[in-house]
């Protein structure tokens, strides 16, 4: 985070973390050994390094494992093409010189591929932090503006540490003057 006496700026960070990374790898190395093994079981040509899949009968055994290898491949394409676009990383920015707040984000490819939004700093009600615990933990912040809409501040996945979520909910409403819900 940084901040200036003005405008306070939030980084975001999207795919591109340490799990992705370690996930794209592990399902990318499984995919192709799945597709090694199953064109050696077609080819009868030993592929793979670990084992020989050249004395198993391509139907079924083969077939099974070359589908299964595209699937993985296929699979492994998307998570590194996420990780390579940053889908989800970004800023919030909060600028008291213009007035204004901007809440930008990485999408996929397309049409959309940059999603924006932008408010008036005198909109904003309160920011709301919400926080919920159990088997699918969620802890986010979300900056609530007129008209009943709740921006999301925080990235997606992997919860905040509950200190870091109440500093930066005080941090943030402190810098903007409105409430802060939900603690």
């Amino acid at each position: 985070m940084t901040k200036d006496s003005l405008v306070l700026r939030q980084e975001i960070l999207g795919a591109r973390r340490f799990s992705n990374y370690w996930w794209s790898t592990i399902v990318s190395i499984g995919g192709i050994g799945f597709l090694l093994a199953g064109l050696s079981s077609y080819l009868k040509v030993n592929l793979v390094l670990v084992s020989d899949p050249t004395e198993l009968q391509f139907i079924p055994q083969g077939a099974a494992l070359l589908f299964y290898g595209v699937a993985g491949t296929l699979l492994a394409l998307y998570l590194w093409l996420t990780v390579l676009w940053d889908v989800g990383g970004g800023y919030n920015e909060f600028n008291k010189e213009t007035g204004m707040a901007k809440i930008f984000r990485w999408g996929f490819p397309g049409k959309n591929r940059r999603i924006e939004f932008e408010c008036k700093l005198d909109e904003v009600q309160s920011v709301r932090a919400q926080i919920r615990e159990g088997l699918n933990p969620e802890r986010c912040l979300y900056l609530r503006v007129k008209q009943r809409r709740e921006i999301p501040l925080t990235r997606v996945g992997q919860p905040l540490p509950l200190s870091e979520l109440e500093n930066q909910g005080a941090e943030l409403a402190r810098f903007l003057g409105v409430p802060l819900e939900g603690l």
